[in-house]
């Protein structure tokens, strides 16, 4: 568990690094799971990686307590801007479920036409 934990934290600090250095538009974070991601795709999942991911979302909630009490100690700024934040949700909402929909059914289509591939006899 310790290897994975030291993996999260280094990806971590590479990100932030890349992003002081050469991308300060993107937050070091980002950068860091995009990394992750890379190197997921390239060797797979560890075993003490594994590990460590679960141990973390196992303390998910206590992590989650910090950003809710920052929002509650916002409430003013929410309010001003509540009209803004709502809309931009509403619109995100009407774009994001259509576009969900239509990926869903271009690879349902897409998984059949393979498996009817797979079944053909030569």
């Amino acid at each position: 568990m310790l290897k994975g934990l030291t993996l999260l934290l280094a990806l971590q600090l590479l990100g932030s690094l890349i992003s002081t250095l050469w991308l300060p538009m993107l937050p070091g974070a980002i950068i860091g799971m995009l990394l992750l991601v890379v190197i997921l795709a390239i060797r797979g999942i560890d075993e003490s990686l594994q590990q460590a991911a679960n141990w973390l979302l196992s303390y998910l909630p206590l992590l989650l307590v910090v950003p809710a009490a920052g929002i509650m100690v916002s409430g003013t700024a929410l309010l001003d801007e509540g009209v803004a934040i709502a809309a931009a949700l509403v619109l995100s909402v009407i774009i994001t479920v259509p576009l969900c929909g239509l990926l869903m059914q271009y690879l349902t289509v897409r998984l059949e036409r393979k498996a009817e591939a797979a079944n053909e006899p030569e």
